[in-house]
């Protein structure tokens, strides 16, 4: 309907009679009060980062601390104080509150946190988080966010070459590698049926997707979460090192298809979360190219090795891949969150899939090249500029110590393989083929039993005795799982540039201290 229509004159009139029928504003006290004075504020945060210094970066790091300081949740609810109330508080308690923070928190800087893909402190990335924090902004257009929208497209192309990819592509930072994996996905289904995008599910074929058993369970997540449904996720088996087999993606392509089934969408690891194992991409391509189906590499973890002359190899032909998501939040040591999704295509696809125009951000008669506003290509509005973070250590690190760090932290990982070796009560599962080492400890009591059902019994219950007296003594942090038949072990990720052998040699001191009485 018209301003014509409404008011029975031309809009001129119509805006008038607008403005007449919005209630009036009650002005109140609220604005007789005076603006907020900064030096107040600039003052707390110099006290809060002195605070963040010592307790955050200089006691975390310090090897003579502990990792966490552990309390129960209804303990460290007593401690925290975490009613909110009507009126503030000082800033004295507000900066004891920051310290408390800090002091019951797990220390990921900490030289023996080995629980995690990720770790260690990175200080350039840490400054480049504090700068996005205060200056406060949002990617979504050029105009709001001009410096973080040019510095993300520069990172994204220099991991597109990386990747392999001369003649560029296109990509996105977002809120998480699950969150990348979940483009792909969507990205390989639009590509199929670009009309699901208006019209839905309704009358979509049974589209199906394969990832290897070993792949992240965020594949499964986004069946479900874009309408796929998680038992149209065909698990490929992997070999005993955690590897998918080619030739069984290929039966269960063709199971698919004897079910009346459509495959589009192929999801190969590069670095598993348990084994860091890698999937042969080269061959998974060429079953991908003769099916015509949208080759994704979740990189997340292994990715870094890409910046490594001696273990880029791992990854070879990743450049044929579709899509890559890849978080320098792990290895590279970015500050969290840090992660990119690229994409191959240069015809827009990310932009022609997710586009919504919204027309109060996109309009497309604005004063500069509109196509650096890249916000239509997210599924968020809202975007925290965290390729800044990955840009600044860059920078300042440049690729060749980027390539250290990696090297190093593979070649700490065969150290602690070769020392375990060396020690009676300790096994590996397998050669470490990134960072991951995967070991049982086995008790001085059990170490006479054969093989068989009652040794696995008790050896499943020995992880979790020693993480909970690891986590109570606050001496380091290290993972475990079961994994299909075997029982729980030991998952010890390395990553921290500031991990010793002797922190390694410690671990299995350690161990052994909390764990020789078991039986």
């Amino acid at each position: 309907m018209t301003d014509k229509q409404v008011t029975g004159q031309g809009p001129e009139a119509g805006f008038r009679h607008l403005s007449k029928c919005c209630p009036a504003v009650r002005d109140g006290p609220a604005l007789k009060e005076p603006p907020v004075e900064m030096s107040a504020a600039e003052r707390f945060i110099h006290e809060a980062m002195e605070v963040i210094i010592d307790e955050a970066v200089k006691k975390a790091t310090d090897v003579q601390e502990k990792v966490c300081e552990w309390q129960s949740p209804e303990k460290l609810r007593e401690l925290l104080d975490l009613e909110l109330k009507d009126g503030g508080e000082s800033d004295s308690k507000i900066l004891q509150h920051c310290k408390n923070a800090i002091r019951y928190s797990v220390k990921t800087s900490h030289p023996r946190f080995f629980n995690q893909l990720f770790a260690g402190l990175e200080p350039y990335s840490m400054v480049a988080s504090f700068i996005t924090e205060a200056v406060k902004t949002s990617l979504y257009t050029y105009e709001v966010a001009p410096v973080f929208t040019l510095m993300e497209d520069a990172v994204l192309k220099k991991m597109m070459e990386l990747i392999g990819w001369d003649e560029g592509g296109d990509g996105i930072f977002n809120p998480g590698g699950s969150m990348s994996n979940m483009y792909a996905v969507n990205l390989a289904r639009y590509r199929f049926c670009p009309d699901i995008k208006e019209v839905g599910l309704y009358n979509a074929p049974r589209l199906v997707m394969f990832t290897s058993q070993e792949g992240h369970y965020s594949i499964s997540k986004a069946a479900a979460l874009l309408g796929l449904g998680t038992k149209n996720v065909y698990a490929v088996p992997s070999d005993d090192r955690g590897k998918m087999i080619p030739s069984a993606l290929e039966e269960k392509i063709e199971l698919a298809r004897s079910e009346g089934a459509v495959p589009f969408f192929v999801n190969a690891t590069a670095g598993t979360t348990v084994f860091g194992a890698f999937d042969p991409v080269d061959e998974i391509a060429d079953i991908c190219e003769r099916h015509s189906l949208w080759l994704h590499v979740d990189a997340c973890w292994g990715g870094a090795a890409l910046v490594s002359n001696q273990h880029k190899h791992l990854l070879k032909g990743i450049h044929r891949a579709d899509s890559v998501a890849w978080n320098p939040h792990k290895m590279l040591m970015a500050c969290l969150q840090c992660s990119a999704f690229l994409i191959k295509d240069k015809t827009s696809l990310l932009q022609r899939c997710h586009s919504a125009k919204a027309s109060y951000l996109f309009q497309q008669d604005k004063f500069y090249d509109v196509s650096y506003d890249t916000g239509d290509k997210s599924v968020q509005c809202s975007r925290k500029p965290d390729a800044f973070k990955f840009w600044l250590m860059w920078k300042a690190l440049g690729s060749s110590e980027l390539e250290r760090r990696v090297d190093r932290a593979l070649a700490m990982a065969r150290y602690l393989a070769q020392t375990f070796k060396k020690r009676e009560g300790f096994h590996l599962l397998m050669e470490p083929e990134y960072s991951n080492v995967c070991f049982w400890y086995v008790p001085p009591a059990l170490r006479g039993l054969p093989d068989g059902p009652e040794l696995w019994r008790k050896l499943h219950t020995v992880a979790p005795v020693i993480k909970e007296r690891m986590m109570k003594t606050g001496s380091m942090m290290i993972g475990y799982q079961t994994h299909g038949d075997k029982p729980n072990f030991f998952r010890m990720v390395v990553i921290n540039p500031q991990v010793s052998k002797q922190d390694l040699d410690f671990v299995l001191d350690e161990i052994h201290s909390l764990g020789k009485d078991l039986r």
